[in-house]
This record gives structure tokens, sequence and C-alpha cells, in this order.
């Protein structure tokens, strides 16, 4: 019985970040410089070098950004890898125009517990989860994101 709480514990974590919550504070989670988020719609988006749907958000992810950042909108990618060789060669290979910071020792992962590479949270300008999107397929998801971001600047 405790080997199986203790994988019980392993797999499915005490509190994952979800719709309603507050956002935990990433600042706090991971190393490299964080942009200032107080008073902004927030897209966190985790993702890992050795995912094909997060090779192929990149592309959607600096559209948005294009459009959105000088309305008031941030988008962080949170890199998972544990090599930062790979972290970089990602963020190199994508042309990432946003800011990306490496999860080396994957508190923010534990803390944001991401069901699927990748996962992207969209965090009103009160600092609270409304949607949380598992994977990425193609235009209709960079869509979703697009009339989120817009309904939370309004």
């Amino acid at each position: 019985m405790k080997t199986l709480l203790i994988l019980l514990a392993l797999i499915s974590p005490l509190s994952a970040a979800e719709v309603g919550q507050a956002s935990p504070k990433l600042s706090t989670l991971v190393g490299g410089k964080i942009p200032d988020t107080a008073g902004k719609v927030v897209v966190i988006d985790f993702w890992a070098s050795w995912c094909a749907p997060c090779k192929a958000s990149f592309p959607a992810l600096n559209r948005l950004h294009d459009k959105y950042a000088a309305k008031g909108v941030v988008i962080i990618g949170v890199g998972v890898d544990d090599d930062p060789a790979k972290h970089t060669a990602f963020v190199n290979k994508t042309g990432a125009k946003f800011p990306t910071v490496h999860d080396a020792n994957k508190k923010a992962a534990a803390v944001f517990s991401p069901p699927a590479m990748p996962t992207t949270y969209i965090i009103d300008r009160k600092g609270v989860i409304r949607h949380v999107h598992q994977g990425f397929k193609g235009a209709k998801t960079e869509a979703a994101y697009a009339a989120e971001i817009e309904a939370l600047l309004k």
C-alpha cells in the first residue's frame, strides 16, 4: 500500500495549475529573465525540443507576440529539456521572438504540472488562469488563443 501511495504521488500532482486558480509565480520557479507581467495578459507555453507539436506552435506564438505585445500581452516559453544545449538549439532554430526560459530543475513544471507537451496557460490581467490548452493543432489552436487573448484584453 505504501508503494502505491508513493507511486500515485509521483504520477499525480497534489495541486496542478488549473482554470480559475491564481497562476503560480513563474519568476520564483525558473532561472532567466522573466519580463514584468503585472497587469498584463500572460501566455505561458511549456515545451520540449523533442516535441513535434511544440515545433509547430512556435511560429503561431511568434505571430501572437507580434500582434499583441504592444497591447499588453506577454508570452513566455518554458523549455523542460534536460540538456541546456537542446533547449538553446530549439530556441535558435524556431526564432522565438518572445522570452524563453529553461526550466532546468523542473520546478515550474512540477508546480504547473503540464499534462502534455506543449501545454499553454492563458492568464488574465489579475493573474488568474483562464484557459489551459493541451497540445497544438495548428490554425485551430492559434485562432482559439487569439480569441481568448482578445477577450481578456477587453
